[in-house]
């Protein structure tokens, strides 16, 4: 079969990958987005919290911290000049006995450390005051945490590549890469899923909850960069609220330190419907995405701890999300890895691996960290 020569290739038309995309195509690259799905944005980017992250919790100079402040600010920027709907309600993390206010203190200390300057301390009586539903003993504000419209958010993302000259190639899964010796110029081979052979300059592994298998499926690529193939997954569990919130903003309790997850919060959306979520369930299948409604005891006890009043029986199955994490059960979270060139030694070639939360928050600096790379 011939061989089809294209300049850039992003695997994955996710929120990242499509930021991606869009960044490499407004740098003057030729792009052609590969997706197995039959649309964009149907997996981890269609089921999460839709939460722009204000860059608090992620340990200093970490990629997280780094990407997260400016991402926030590049995406209320998008969204503000593309007109896509997002709202900066604000979040509270609430510590709900003496033992979790250090801990929110060590909080806040880090969140300064990650350039988040706006954090402000409130008494129990202040946090009350906003939201007299609450039940804690200290609170953090964090104004600029927000909410946004995801699917709205990468149709836009979507509109600026194919404004660029990109193409979006939907039912097409990469099943393995190549670094091919003897060319001109650097040149990367992609199989993709209906036998078609497509040979780039450059490629990026955006594949989300694929992204370690297909770098295990990348010819070249040493072995000690690939992370383990998971053999669990992160599934994270909503249960929706029957019924109006009482909260104006998202409710985060404090948990331990080296938490997988950011215990069972609460978020709104843009309609004011509150959802809990997620909690960590570790599974056998990235296709288990059925909400166990038994798991809604767990979720009453969470979430009574900083609203007692939450009525018996308000709590309905909702969705449930994979993150594409790069750890195990009991590791702690990774950081981001954005694996260039020059740590692999394969020209072209970036993965992106680990890019679970805040990826959404951090997508458009993502993109802009990824053309750097490529550019080195």
């Amino acid at each position: 079969m011939s061989v089809e020569k294209v300049d850039t290739v992003v695997i994955g038309a996710g929120v990242v990958g499509l930021a991606v995309a869009r960044a490499l195509a407004l740098a003057g690259r030729e792009v052609l987005v590969l997706e197995a799905a039959e649309t964009f944005g149907t997996q981890t980017s269609a089921r999460n919290s839709e939460v722009i992250h204000a860059g608090i919790y992620y340990p200093a100079g970490s990629l997280k911290a780094r990407l997260c402040v400016p991402g926030r600010d590049l995406l209320y920027a998008y969204c503000a000049e593309r007109g896509i709907a997002h709202r900066r309600c604000g979040k509270l993390i609430v510590a709900a006995n003496a033992a979790q206010v250090d801990e929110l203190r060590a909080i806040e200390a880090r969140a300064r450390a990650n350039g988040v300057a706006d954090l402000q301390w409130l008494s129990r009586g202040a946090a009350l005051a906003l939201e007299p539903q609450l039940d804690c003993q200290a609170a953090l504000r964090s104004p600029s945490t927000g909410i946004i419209d995801s699917h709205a958010l990468m149709l836009s993302l979507l509109g600026d590549v194919e404004n660029a000259g990109g193409v979006l190639a939907t039912h097409s899964t990469a099943k393995q890469l190549a670094a091919l010796d003897g060319q001109a110029q650097a040149a990367i081979e992609i199989i993709v899923s209906d036998g078609l052979r497509l040979q780039a300059r450059q490629v990026v592994n955006a594949a989300g909850l694929g992204a370690i298998a297909l770098a295990h499926a990348t010819q070249g690529l040493a072995p000690a960069l690939r992370p383990p193939l998971p053999t669990r997954w992160a599934k994270g569990n909503y249960f929706t609220l029957g019924g109006r919130a009482p909260f104006k903003h998202l409710i985060y309790p404090v948990v331990e330190r080296d938490s997988p997850s950011l215990g069972v919060h609460l978020t709104l959306d843009l309609g004011g419907q509150a959802k809990f979520g997620p909690d960590v369930q570790w599974v056998d299948s990235p296709d288990d995405l059925q909400v166990d409604p038994a798991r809604a005891d767990v979720f009453y006890d969470e979430v009574r701890r900083y609203w007692p009043g939450l009525p018996a029986g308000a709590l309905q199955p909702g969705y449930a999300g994979m993150r594409p994490k790069i750890t195990g059960p009991g590791e702690p979270a990774a950081d981001f890895v954005i694996q260039g060139p020059r740590a692999h030694g394969v020209a072209g070639l970036v993965n992106l691996l680990g890019i679970e939360s805040p990826g959404l928050t951090s997508c458009l600096a993502i993109g802009q960290a990824v053309v750097a790379e490529l550019a080195r």
